[in-house]
């Protein structure tokens, strides 16, 4: 094996980088290839490529079929499946949560769906002076809340519509929605933007926009948020913060091993389409100047 020092003082085993791009190019190809088309891509001799091959294959990194093609064999299922399951949300969204706290200045949330409730497992607090209080493992409602939105908006269909059976539509404030026609009417909206806004509907004063964080398999089972005090929250500030928030959930979505092609029209760009509602002054003992 040759050990070369790379600019950044590290070493690269040729032989295993050479490895490991066969098997990149065979997880790009649906049917496989064969030995000669191989060494055409990576631009090996043959008989280099065919020692590669047969080494992945013993080790069951590779499998051949009939038609002599080569293609990912069942140890790279195990392996990517342990890579899956060792991935923490929360370790990998922490820096990208932090990020958007410092450019926002708001405070920011991860959550998750736990029946008819988002819960929030990560939260990072506004460094303002005017702050909202929360606290992780609370829970806010799906259907009034920026977060929940997501989580309904990006369910499969069927999934959807039994959650919705049960949901009980209570109105925490004059905005809260009132119907499942409204209910249903909102998620559209939020699966055409990309993002879901809480106008104080679950609690006044208070504001929230959030966007998906997309699984490897293209669930949505997660959503991240950015909350304010409605006096810094307005619909300008609103559509400035959108793009902000929708690109962390994204990156944060691929670090978890999603294709972003797979949704590309959820994520699309888009303007909000509400009504800005009247500002109000600051009374509602959940914001709090510390």
């Amino acid at each position: 094996m040759h050990f070369i020092a790379s600019a950044r003082g590290e070493y690269n085993i040729t032989s295993l980088q050479r490895g490991l791009r066969m098997l990149q190019l065979l997880a790009q190809r649906d049917h496989g290839l064969p030995a000669s088309e191989i060494a055409k891509v990576s631009g090996l001799p043959v008989s280099t490529v065919h020692r590669f091959l047969m080494n992945l294959e013993s080790g069951g990194f590779l499998s051949r079929d009939n038609s002599g093609n080569y293609r990912l064999g069942v140890a790279c299922v195990f392996l990517g499946q342990a890579a899956r399951e060792q991935l923490d949300i929360r370790t990998v969204s922490l820096p990208h949560l932090q990020r958007l706290n410092e450019r926002t200045r708001e405070t920011v949330h991860l959550t998750v769906r736990h029946g008819l409730s988002a819960v929030y497992i990560e939260k990072l607090d506004s460094p303002q002076p005017l702050r909202i209080h929360s606290r992780i493992g609370a829970s806010v409602p799906l259907h009034c809340s920026a977060v929940g939105k997501i989580l309904l908006a990006y369910m499969n269909e069927a999934e959807r519509e039994a959650l919705l059976s049960q949901i009980e539509l209570r109105r925490f404030t004059e905005n809260t929605v009132g119907s499942i026609q409204e209910l249903q009417a909102e998620l559209a909206k939020v699966e055409k933007n990309g993002y879901g806004c809480d106008l104080e509907e679950h609690e006044n004063h208070i504001r929230c926009i959030a966007a998906p964080v997309w699984d490897h398999s293209g669930l949505v089972n997660a959503a991240l948020s950015v909350t304010g005090p409605a006096v810094r929250m307005s619909s300008s500030r609103l559509r400035e913060l959108a793009p902000l928030v929708r690109s962390a959930g994204m990156e944060i979505s691929q670090e978890l091993g999603y294709d972003g092609n797979m949704h590309r029209s959820a994520t699309a760009a888009a303007q909000p389409r509400y009504k800005p509602r009247g500002e109000r002054t600051i009374t509602h003992a959940r914001v709090s100047v510390r």
